[in-house]
C-alpha cells in the first residue's frame, strides 16, 4: 500500500514513529531532549503531529539517541520529516479557519477512507455551493461571522470534495445522514431539492456510500457528528468528534474502537444504500 500523502498526515505519521522508537527505546520524554536543542513540550508537539521538527538535523540527532541506523528507516523518515515542512492547499485559508479545522482538513485530504454520522445537516463532503453558503449566512448574525468568512469558508468546502472524485486514489466515503439532516430546510425548497440531487449523484460513485437512517425507526442513534478516518501505512485510525466541549481528534485505541462501534450500530439501523435515492426522491416530492 502507498505510504500516506499531505503534509498533515506525514506529520502525523511522523510523530506516531518518534513516539514508538522513543517509547521502544525506553527514554522519557525529559531523557529524549537532554542536551538537545528543543524542550520536552516541543517532543510531546511534534509526536502528537501538532508542530513539525524545525530542522532535519535534529531528527537525525533523535534518530541516532533512539539507535536507529539502518540507512533505509533513516531516509524515509528524513523524507516524510521533509515533506511534513510542505504548505497544504488549504494553508491560503487558514485566516479565516476556526481553531483546528487546518489540521482536520489536513488529515481529511489524506484519508484513505472516512466513516461518517452526521444527525444534524448534510455531511460536508456531500454539501452543495448554495447549501453551504445559505447555512453559513443564516448564522452569521449570532456567530458574528464575515461576509469574507463565508466566501472563503464555502470555497474551501466544495475544494474539499474533490477528494471524493480526485482521478488518483479518490477517498472512499460512507456516510449515515440521520433522515431530520436532510428534512431541516436550509435556504428554501429549491436548495433542498438540489442539495437531494447532488446526494444522489454522489452516491452513485464505486467509492462513496450514502445511508440515511430514519426518525421513526427506534434504534441507537448518537446526538453529535463524528468521523473515523483511516490511511496507508502505518498510521493509525483517526476520530473526529464535535462533542459538547468542542471538536476533539484522537487516535487513541479504545476512543476508535467506541467510535467504530457506534458507527457500526448506526449502519444497522440505517436503511441499505440502495434505498437512498428512492427516500431522497419522496422528501424531494414531500417538501
Amino acid at each position: 500500500m502507498a505510504a500516506p500523502t499531505g503534509p498533515t498526515v506525514r506529520r502525523m505519521q511522523l510523530g506516531w514513529e518518534l513516539k514508538r522508537l522513543r517509547e521502544k527505546s525506553g527514554f522519557t520524554l525529559v531523557q529524549a531532549v537532554d542536551g538537545l536543542t528543543f524542550s520536552t513540550s516541543k517532543l510531546y508537539r511534534v509526536e502528537n503531529g501538532l508542530t513539525a521538527l524545525p530542522k532535519v538535523a535534529d531528527l537525525r540527532e533523535l534518530l541516532d539517541r533512539y539507535g536507529v541506523e539502518d540507512e533505509e528507516d533513516v531516509t524515509f523518515l528524513v523524507e516524510t520529516h521533509r515533506d511534513s515542512l510542505n504548505r497544504g492547499w488549504w494553508a491560503q485559508y487558514r485566516s479565516t479557519m476556526p481553531s483546528g479545522m487546518a489540521m482536520y482538513v489536513g488529515l481529511e485530504s489524506g484519508a484513505r477512507t472516512i466513516r461518517a454520522w452526521q444527525p444534524n445537516v448534510v455531511f460536508a463532503l456531500l454539501q452543495t455551493e448554495r447549501y453551504a453558503w445559505e447555512m453559513l449566512q443564516a448564522a452569521k448574525a449570532v456567530e458574528e461571522t464575515t461576509t469574507e468568512f463565508i466566501v472563503r469558508t464555502t470555497q474551501l468546502r466544495m475544494e474539499r470534495k474533490e477528494a471524493l472524485t480526485r482521478n488518483t486514489e479518490p477517498c472512499e466515503l460512507s456516510v449515515i445522514l440521520d433522515e431530520s439532516a436532510l428534512r431541516r430546510v436550509i435556504g428554501s425548497s429549491e436548495i433542498m431539492r438540489e442539495q437531494y440531487a447532488e446526494i444522489d449523484e454522489l452516491a452513485r460513485l464505486d467509492n462513496v456510500t450514502v445511508q440515511v437512517l430514519p426518525m421513526a425507526t427506534p434504534t441507537y442513534r448518537a446526538n453529535y457528528n463524528f468521523a473515523l478516518l483511516t490511511f496507508g501505512g502505518p498510521m493509525p485510525t483517526v476520530v473526529q468528534a464535535d462533542v459538547s466541549e468542542g471538536s476533539n481528534v484522537s487516535d487513541k485505541d479504545t476512543t476508535v474502537w467506541s467510535y467504530s462501534r457506534r458507527f457500526d450500530a448506526l449502519r444497522a439501523g440505517a436503511l441499505a444504500p440502495a434505498e437512498t435515492p428512492r427516500f431522497l426522491q419522496r422528501l424531494a416530492r414531500e417538501i
